[in-house]
C-alpha cells in the first residue's frame, strides 16, 4: 500500500504511514457483539448427528448451522446468535433421539433373543 500523501511504501495492513504518519485506514473499533465475539456455527456437529444419529432431526441442525456465518457476514449478530442456538438445540435433539433409538433397538433385540423359538441357528 502506498501513502497518498508522501508515496511511501507501507504494509497492506498498516493503518499509519511509516514515513509521514498519515492515517491510511481507520482503526476498527469493536461494537457490541463485535469482532471479538465468537459465535459457533455447530456445522460439524450437525453433520455428524445427521449421519450417525437421526437424519430427519439433523437436517434442521445443518440448515441453522449454515445460516450462522452468512448472518455474521451480513452484520446480523443477533440473528447469528439465534441460528447458532437453534443449530445447537437441533443437534442435541437429534443426538438424544438417536441414542434413545439405539438403546431401544438393543433392548428389543435382547428381548427377542430371549424368546424361545424366534431365532433359528
Amino acid at each position: 500500500m502506498f501513502c497518498p500523501k508522501c508515496g511511501a511504501t507501507n504494509d497492506d495492513n498498516a493503518w499509519k504511514c511509516v514515513q509521514c504518519q498519515t492515517v491510511l485506514q481507520q482503526a476498527l473499533t469493536p461494537t457490541a457483539g463485535g469482532p471479538s465475539e465468537v459465535i459457533p456455527n455447530y456445522l460439524w456437529q450437525a453433520i455428524v448427528c445427521t449421519i450417525c444419529c437421526c437424519i430427519p432431526l439433523g437436517i434442521p441442525a445443518i440448515v441453522y448451522a449454515a445460516q450462522v456465518n452468512s448472518k455474521i457476514a451480513q452484520g446480523d449478530m443477533e440473528g447469528a446468535r439465534q441460528s447458532s442456538k437453534n443449530a445447537k438445540m437441533w443437534c442435541w435433539i437429534a443426538f438424544g433421539v438417536g441414542i434413545a433409538g439405539g438403546v431401544i433397538g438393543v433392548i428389543l433385540q435382547l428381548c427377542f433373543l430371549m424368546i424361545p423359538g424366534l431365532h433359528r441357528y
